[in-house]
C-alpha cells in the first residue's frame, strides 16, 4: 500500500523541500518507488531535479484544475526509483482560482489513488503558510510531516499545521489522517536556545528521534546540482536523512 505523506509548516525556511528532496533520494537509493510532488509556486523542489518551473507543458497545477487529468500525462523521471509531479508558476494563480471558482479540493487525491503507477511512497511538498494548495496536500495524505527549526518561534508553526490536520480530519473528510510526527532541522548544538527549544517540542507534540542538523554541505549542495547523497553522502546531513528514511520506514 502507498504511503502519502505531506511535507508542511506554516513558516518558510524551516526545510520542507529540503526534507523532501533529500528524503525521496534516500529512500530511492534504498530501492523504494518514490514520487515528488512539488505543489509550492516557488517550485524549488523541481528546479533543484533540474525542471524549468516556466517551461512545463503541464505540472501539479494541471491535477488541481483539471478534472480527469491523471498522474502520467506530467511525470517526469529525475533518477532511478525517483518521479516527480513537477510544480509551475501556474501555482500561484491555482490558489486564487480554486477559491473562486470554487474548484474541488480533491483531485490530487483522486489522481493519486487512480493512478496505475505503483509507488512505495509518496511526498507531497507544500507552500509556507496555510493556503488552499497546503490543503489540497492534507485531502491527499495519509500522514504529516512537519519540518520545524529548532528556535523560539518554532511552536507556532507547528501548532497551525497540527491544528490544520484536525480539521481536515475532523471536519474536511480524510478521517485516516495522522500526524507522523515533527522534524527538528538547523539544529545548531552550539546555540544555547538549540537544546532548550528541542527539549519543549518533545514535551508538547510528537516528535521523531531523528534530528537534522545545520550543515552548509546540505544547502550548499542544489547549488552544485546534486543531492546530498551524491554531493556529501557521508556529511553529519547525509548521515541525517538516512536515519530519516530509516526511521520513517520502521514506522510504516
Amino acid at each position: 500500500m502507498t504511503r502519502i505523506l505531506v511535507i508542511a509548516n506554516q513558516k518558510g525556511g524551516v526545510g520542507k523541500t529540503t526534507t523532501a528532496l533529500n528524503l525521496g533520494a534516500v529512500l530511492a537509493g534504498q530501492g523504494q518507488r518514490v514520487l515528488l510532488v512539488d505543489l509550492d509556486p516557488q517550485a524549488s523542489l523541481t528546479a533543484f531535479l533540474g525542471f524549468d518551473p516556466y517551461r512545463l507543458p503541464r505540472s501539479s497545477y494541471s491535477l488541481l484544475m483539471y478534472d480527469g487529468m491523471t498522474l502520467g500525462r506530467i511525470l517526469q523521471t529525475p533518477r532511478t526509483n525517483l518521479a516527480l509531479a513537477p510544480g509551475s508558476i501556474d501555482l500561484a494563480t491555482a490558489a486564487i482560482k480554486l477559491v473562486q471558482e470554487q474548484h474541488p479540493l480533491t483531485r490530487l487525491r483522486a489522481a493519486l489513488r487512480e493512478s496505475r503507477m505503483l509507488f512505495d511512497v509518496v511526498l507531497i511538498d507544500t507552500p509556507p503558510g496555510l493556503n488552499v494548495l497546503t490543503v489540497a496536500g492534507f485531502l491527499a495524505a495519509g500522514e504529516v510531516l512537519i519540518p520545524a527549526q529548532c528556535d523560539h518561534l518554532a511552536m507556532l508553526g507547528v501548532r497551525a499545521i497540527l491544528d490544520l490536520a484536525r480539521r481536515v480530519r475532523d471536519e474536511m473528510g480524510n478521517p485516516g489522517l495522522k500526524v507522523c510526527g515533527v522534524l527538528p532541522t538547523l539544529f545548531d548544538s552550539e546555540a544555547a536556545y538549540a537544546q532548550k527549544t528541542l527539549d519543549d517540542m518533545r514535551a508538547l507534540v510528537p516528535v521523531l528521534q531523528t534530528v537534522i542538523p545545520y550543515d552548509t554541505h546540505i544547502t550548499d549542495a542544489p547549488h552544485q546540482g546534486k543531492l546530498i547523497l551524491d554531493y556529501a553522502p557521508d556529511s553529519p546531513g547525509g548521515a541525517a536523512y538516512r536515519r530519516l528514511a530509516d526511521e520513517i520506514r520502521q514506522r510504516e
